[in-house]
């Protein structure tokens, strides 16, 4: 599985989701649990559009699909998950996304096609750091208590980085307090780390570990 990691947004390696698109098809199922933290209305509804469109803008038939309808309907997840070769995860709070994965058995699938170079998993900040083996760290910058669906604290990842990623680091962003805040907690606490600033992608593939990596 093919994988572009950006730290905000879509980066500035747009080029190659041009390119998976000329090499596959535009297919592609917008993932938005991590927004699951905020409250429903035209605020974050808005903003899901919002981060929809850009994709669109480069070619992608977007179909947003709430893993909330799926939850404890593995089954049926999958066979809808069927039609789509890549998949991208926006950001939020990573404990909520991690935790939607769980419940609707998308984490489970993500294993079944792993090692299959004709599907790509996207996504920024809270959608790529859930790729991690382990997310101590992240509790500094994301509510790691914020339980909305009902369940306990999920502290394991996916497990396709064995170092966490900390986004925003060094941006104009909001967040990018929070993320220097991190980094100390990281090194005092001798928790592997990757930093990235808002623009920058990794360009990876989960069935030979990280192939190339940008914007170190």
């Amino acid at each position: 599985m093919k994988l572009y990691l950006s730290s905000f947004k879509l980066g500035n390696k747009t080029e190659e989701l041009k390119k998976w698109i000329s090499e596959h098809n535009n297919k592609l199922c917008l993932i938005p649990n991590a927004r699951d933290i905020y409250p429903d209305g035209e605020r974050k509804t808005s903003g899901i559009q919002a981060d929809a469109k850009e994709l669109e803008d480069l070619g992608f038939d977007v179909t947003i699909i709430s893993l909330k309808d799926y939850f404890n309907k593995k089954e049926e997840l999958f066979k809808r998950l069927e039609e789509f070769s890549a998949f991208f995860s926006i950001g939020g709070n990573v404990f909520v996304l991690r935790q939607a994965m769980h419940l609707s058995g998308f984490d489970e699938y993500l294993k079944t096609i792993e090692n299959d170079p004709n599907h790509l998993y996207g996504g920024y900040s809270a959608g790529i750091c859930v790729l991690a083996k382990d997310l101590h760290g992240l509790d500094v910058c994301d509510d790691p208590n914020s339980n909305v669906y009902g369940i306990d604290t999920m502290w394991e990842g996916l497990g396709y980085f064995d170092y966490i990623f900390l986004p925003h680091y060094k941006s104009d962003h909001k967040e990018t307090k929070l993320i220097d805040e991190s980094v100390e907690y990281c090194n005092k606490n001798n928790i592997k780390y990757r930093t990235l600033r808002d623009g920058d992608v990794i360009l990876g593939d989960t069935s030979k570990k990280v192939e190339k990596e940008e914007g170190r």
